[in-house]
């Protein structure tokens, strides 16, 4: 019996208490009510919120002729954490950061990018700008044309592949502090680059893409905004 027991008292001491879970949310805002786009602003053939989740789909009837994005209308981003919890099915997405609205939910900017596929999940692409600035699994600096040099390697991309769940939920992190930004998928940073050229404020979206029929589902979403690096917020 007291074998069991203290069995037992080692396994609740593996848990996190709701204390540690509160400080690691310290300073999040959800952006998301979970019950409509209050908030947001796409086209509402394509986004709508379901079993509390904001959900973008594309059907064989019902096409995006090109990438399309929701848009959040509550402000600009410019250092900041962001987590959300993420579920695809088919096709490829992204969150929109640092971006420019550039009309009828068309977006140009840092992407966090993620897909049904094994390759492009927490890449860093620009849309409509410089293209893919990481690959998974490398930290990158990014020179004055644009181009990405490798700095080093953070990790197997197929190993990190292993730890996305298909067709299930996942949290994406998005760390964007100065010139530095960091993509994680379940805790596992993904890729990672320094931008000194780059926007460094903008706003905030997320993509359905253009393509084959698709489906993907965002909920969970928090935001903290963080210190500006070297100045001041307005």
């Amino acid at each position: 019996m007291v074998i069991r027991l203290t069995l037992f008292l080692l396994f609740l001491s593996t848990l996190p208490t709701p204390l540690a879970q509160a400080a690691g949310e310290a300073g999040f805002k959800s952006i998301f009510n979970g019950h409509d786009l209050s908030g947001w602003s796409g086209n509402d053939k394509f986004w709508s919120v379901e079993d509390g989740a904001i959900t973008g789909r594309t059907t064989k009837d019902n096409p995006t002729p090109s990438n399309t994005f929701l848009i959040w209308t509550q402000g600009e981003v410019d250092d900041f954490e962001l987590k959300l919890n993420y579920r695809i099915v088919g096709g490829n997405s992204g969150i929109q950061y640092r971006s420019n609205d550039l009309g009828n939910h068309v977006v140009q900017g840092h992407q966090a990018d993620f897909e049904a596929g094994d390759v492009w999940s927490g890449a860093h692409y620009e849309e409509r700008g410089r293209g893919t600035l990481a690959r998974r699994g490398e930290k990158t600096k990014v020179g004055k044309d644009g181009k990405a040099t490798v700095l080093e390697k953070l990790g197997d991309t197929a190993k990190m592949q292993e730890a996305i769940k298909k067709e299930d939920w996942n949290e994406y992190t998005i760390i964007a502090s100065g010139n530095r930004m960091i993509h994680k998928i379940n805790g596992i940073t993904m890729s990672e680059i320094i931008d000194d050229f780059g926007k460094q404020s903008g706003i905030l979206a997320l993509q359905l893409h253009a393509g084959p029929p698709m489906e993907v589902q965002f909920k969970n979403i928090r935001l903290k905004r963080l210190p500006l690096v070297g100045k001041k917020k307005a």
